[in-house]
C-alpha cells in the first residue's frame, strides 16, 4: 500500500527510463559492489546509526542492494524502494537470504508507503530531485517517521552535472526543516552524512 501526490510544474530528466537505460548499459554504474570508496562510505553510514537495531526501516534508492544487504542486519523489517526494475532485480538476488527485507518500485516523494518507520535512509538520491520535490520530500519524510524516528542522509557533495541540487543543498534543507533535530553530522572526502531525529514538539507530530 502507498499514497501518492502529483506536484505541479515538476520536470526532471532523472526518470525511470533514465535509470533503466543506465543499468542496461552497466549493471553497476557507480561500482557500488567493488569501489573501496563506496565500501568506506557504507561503513561510515552504518557507524552513524546510534541504535544497534531498528524495528522498521525504509531505504530510499536502494539500487542494486549492496547497502541494503548491510543495513538488513540492523533492522527487524526493511523496505527498500527504487525506480529501476533492473537495479532492484539485482538487489532482490543479493538480499535473498533476508526474509525480512521487502522491495517495491516507487518514486519518492511522488509515492510513499503508508506505514511509518523508525529509520529512513536517503543515500545518494536527494540531488536527483527538483527543488519542488525536495520541499515535498522534506514534509513527507518527517510525516513518515515515528516519534523519535531517525532520518539518515548520505550524499556526494560536489555538484553533479545536470542535477539542479547539490548534496549540501539537500542536507541544508533538512537542517532548516521544522520537526527535525540533528543528532550528528560529519564530512569526509567527497561526501556528507547527517543524522536527524524527529523532534518531540508540536511541529514534529503527524
Amino acid at each position: 500500500m502507498r499514497n501518492a501526490f502529483r506536484p505541479s510544474a515538476v520536470s526532471c530528466a532523472f526518470d525511470k527510463e533514465y535509470f533503466e537505460r543506465l543499468y542496461a548499459a552497466d549493471p553497476d554504474p557507480w561500482q557500488f559492489a567493488t569501489s573501496l570508496y563506496e565500501q568506506n562510505k557504507y561503513a561510515a553510514t552504518l557507524n552513524a546509526l546510534v541504535h544497534p537495531r531498528y524495528h522498521s526501516a525504509l531505504e530510499i534508492g536502494g539500487s542494486i542492494g549492496v547497502l541494503t544487504a548491510k543495513l538488513a542486519g540492523r533492522c527487524d523489517r526493511l523496505l527498500s524502494v527504487d525506480l529501476s526494475t533492473l537495479a532492484q532485480s539485482q538487489a532482490r538476488e543479493r538480499c535473498r537470504q533476508w526474509s525480512h527485507v521487502r522491495f517495491e518500485l516507487m518514486r519518492v516523494p511522488q509515492e510513499m508507503p503508508q506505514e511509518r518507520f523508525d529509520l529512513i535512509l536517503v543515500s545518494e538520491v536527494g540531488y536527483y530531485w527538483t527543488e519542488p520535490e525536495l520541499i515535498v520530500a522534506g514534509e513527507r519524510l518527517v510525516q513518515h517517521l515515528r516519534p523519535q524516528g531517525q532520518l539518515l542522509l548520505v550524499h556526494y557533495t560536489p555538484q553533479i552535472k545536470d542535477c539542479a541540487l547539490s548534496g549540501d543543498a539537500v542536507h541544508d534543507h533538512f537542517l532548516s526543516r521544522p520537526g527535525l533535530t540533528r543528532r550528528s553530522g560529519r564530512r569526509s572526502e567527497g561526501y556528507r552524512i547527517d543524522l536527524f531525529e524527529r523532534a518531540t514538539t508540536p511541529e514534529g507530530r503527524a
